[in-house]
């Protein structure tokens, strides 16, 4: 997870525990700002190295909660790593991608707490989407 998703915080909040992690990097990809929103979108760079967290052990009923999460915004896609294997990813499919990259330390300071706490808030209505 090259996001939100790599705060211990943010994990908590949905999945109610924080998955084993590996550090990751995917080539060819970046981690985009996208206009009005604090969070990012992987998008296609050639050239580029997005690095990121591979969730080791999600259950089939966390993956359901973050597909919730990530929503029509996103495809769950097979991304290449830097060892030679391959993941899964959310891969941005809006638009509103800006030149530039998300910054994961501006995020850290200025929004994190705000977010973690809206995914605490919508945690319960994901979980019970994922058991329907």
């Amino acid at each position: 997870m090259y996001g939100t998703l790599r705060f211990e915080g943010v994990l908590e909040a949905l999945l109610g525990r924080i998955p084993q992690r590996a550090p990751a990097g995917a080539p060819g990809w970046r981690a985009a700002a996208l206009t009005g929103r604090v969070y990012p979108g992987l998008v296609a760079a050639a050239g580029a190295v997005v690095s990121g967290l591979l969730l080791t052990d999600l259950s089939r009923r966390e993956w359901a909660i973050l597909d919730a999460f990530e929503g029509d915004g996103y495809d769950l896609r097979n991304v290449d790593l830097t060892t030679g294997e391959c993941a899964l990813a959310y891969v941005w499919a809006g638009g509103d991608v800006r030149e530039e990259n998300w910054d994961v330390s501006r995020f850290k300071a200025r929004h994190l707490r705000e977010y973690t706490d809206r995914c605490a808030r919508i945690a319960r209505g994901l979980a019970s989407d994922a058991d329907r």
